[in-house]
């Protein structure tokens, strides 16, 4: 008994069956349906997503015994000899291997003939663009003009390749790439009908592997159900792919959030005894910091497409928005390394790092402790200091900068700066002073700290408190950081709070507008001081020269 591949042995047989593709199956059952046919259709598309499928399909609605409809009967002579390739009437044609002029002439001699079985002659042709352009010109004047019994059905993934002239007598399908969620529930369905067992994170991760590709997941399937022993487990298809556990780039990630960057390395090292293909590592975590920097910005647009949605909501408290938006950056530059690097190991080492170190909050005495342990530490590194300026780069106010709450609130800020009021003990002595000297003591860090540090405190009842985040940061917020927030605020004041936010004008300066401002301030008055530096005034006065003041930054003391 022969085997039957899982790609052709669940094709689908007719529109109802088929993965995806709303917009091409909702234009062609209206057109069957209400009887509006064309003689000419063009599926366009990448590998595996339903080219050939749909055109068969077509093809069998049209020749249905019972009539052209949409829903062929299955039944009939016609419906079966389609579904099993041996219908007379369907001139199926690889353009790959008849390219020449005079394979399409023989082709088109037997157009004026009527159908043999069916109601239609129909002309499948697969691989269309691989036609010769003197062969396209010979179909030319037939395919705007066919006789009434013929219709012509193409497939490409090319279409780029096609004449214009062949592409305006043509209606034109695109089939989009399948997302890994219908390719995760059509793997299921058809491992159910198998009986066959399989875990459902052996299934995103083929799902991940196949790109779109429908008939690249059940291949990937077949090769997992002979690899693992008649069942898909998730071990055995991250063995066989030869890539990382999608649990390993999170934790990546949360060793990166940690500024650990020893654990970064042993993560690493563990990762490599599988010999991992570090490329497609590079792109799985680039693909959870595009949805880490989604879910910073517009929360409710994650959705659970690839199964980690609360993970990837976890994630994005973890980081600041720059630092998402600094990783991406570096992954994306960097990929051409690992692909010409000799030692994939050490490259994709050196990028991580990268990520890490050139980190704006990352405290550079954690990597020096870490290959050389001091016995005692500078007094600044005990009290957890953190210098930020830098002697070659200009670092100007911006309009809207994320906020650091252990830096760029009062309540953190060093002798001399503006003085603030003392964080209160209790909750009811919570004002808006009070709050800006409060927040940077909470346990909070990425998205949640740039929500409140835009917040003032609107009304305090008992142990509830309500704030209002200044309407132009809503986009930050979402509904699902409330219990996170109310957490924090829980374990500050040492009893259950409930906290809620409400969007909206704010009357009072927020920590983030304080913390800005006084930047501003702290960098007017060292602008004002270089300008009065008597060097300075020689300088301009010898050479006629005048001062850019932008160019002013502050130097690294250390």
């Amino acid at each position: 008994m022969s085997y039957q591949v899982l790609a052709r042995k669940w094709r689908p047989s007719n529109f109802s069956q088929v993965a995806g593709q709303g917009h091409v199956l909702k234009s062609l059952v209206n057109a069957l349906d209400n009887e509006r046919l064309h003689h000419a259709y063009l599926f366009t598309g990448t590998r595996g997503v339903g080219k050939t499928t749909l055109a068969r399909i077509l093809a069998k609605c049209l020749n249905c015994e019972q009539g052209v409809s949409s829903t062929p009967c299955e039944q009939c002579d016609s419906c079966k000899e389609i579904t099993q390739g041996r219908f007379i009437d369907l001139i199926e044609v690889d353009a790959a291997s008849r390219t020449k002029v005079e394979d399409t002439r023989e082709l088109l001699d037997n157009v004026q003939y009527s159908p043999t079985r069916g109601r239609f002659k129909v002309y499948l042709i697969d691989e269309v663009h691989m036609l010769s352009n003197h062969s396209f010109n010979a179909l030319l004047k037939t395919l705007e003009e066919p006789p009434p019994h013929v219709k012509f059905l193409f497939a490409t993934t090319d279409p780029q390749k096609l004449p214009v002239t062949i592409l305006s007598r043509c209606l034109q399908f695109n089939l989009k790439n399948l997302s890994p969620e219908i390719i995760v529930n059509y793997l299921a369905d058809v491992l159910k009908k198998e009986e066959i067992e399989a875990d459902d994170e052996a299934l995103w991760q083929i799902a991940l592997a196949a790109t779109g590709s429908m008939r690249d997941a059940l291949t990937l399937v077949d090769q997992a159900i002979a690899y693992c022993q008649g069942s898909v487990r998730a071990a055995g298809v991250i063995e066989m792919l030869g890539i990382p556990e999608q649990r390993q780039v999170y934790d990546l990630l949360r060793a990166m959030a940690a500024a650990d960057a020893g654990r970064l390395m042993t993560l690493i090292g563990a990762m490599s005894e599988q010999t991992p293909d570090y490329a497609h590592t590079m792109d799985s975590l680039l693909s959870v910091l595009h949805r880490i920097a989604l879910a910073q910005a517009v929360p409710q647009a994650i959705d659970n497409s690839f199964g980690d949605r609360e993970e990837i909501i976890e994630l994005a408290g973890l980081f600041s928005a720059e630092d998402i938006q600094l990783y991406y950056q570096i992954g994306t530059r960097a990929r051409d390394e690992l692909r010409l690097a000799s030692d994939l190991r050490g490259a994709f080492e050196m990028l991580l790092l990268r990520m890490l170190l050139f980190s704006p909050d990352y405290d550079k005495a954690q990597l020096a402790d870490a290959v050389s342990p001091r016995e005692e530490a500078p007094q600044e590194q005990q009290d957890g200091e953190k210098k930020k300026t830098t002697a070659d780069a200009v670092i100007p106010p911006e309009p809207e900068p994320a906020v650091n709450v252990h830096t760029d609130v009062p309540g953190a800020t060093e002798a001399g700066d503006q003085p603030v009021e003392r964080a209160p003990d209790e909750l009811g002595q919570l004002d808006q002073l009070r709050w800006q000297s409060l927040l940077p003591q909470l346990k909070v860090s990425g998205i949640i700290a740039n929500v409140l540090a835009n917040t003032e405190v609107a009304t305090i009842d008992g142990d509830s408190v309500a704030l209002t985040l200044d309407e132009a940061q809503s986009a930050v917020y979402s509904d699902d950081l409330l219990p996170r927030i109310s957490a924090a605020f829980s374990e500050h004041f040492g009893k259950p709070i409930q906290v809620t936010v409400r969007v909206g004008q704010v009357a009072q300066e927020t920590p983030a507008q304080l913390g800005q401002r006084l930047r501003q301030e702290q960098y007017q008055q060292m602008v004002n001081e270089f300008e009065q530096d008597a060097n300075v005034k020689e300088l301009l006065r010898r050479f006629s020269g005048t001062l850019a003041r932008d160019s002013v930054s502050p130097l690294d003391k250390n």
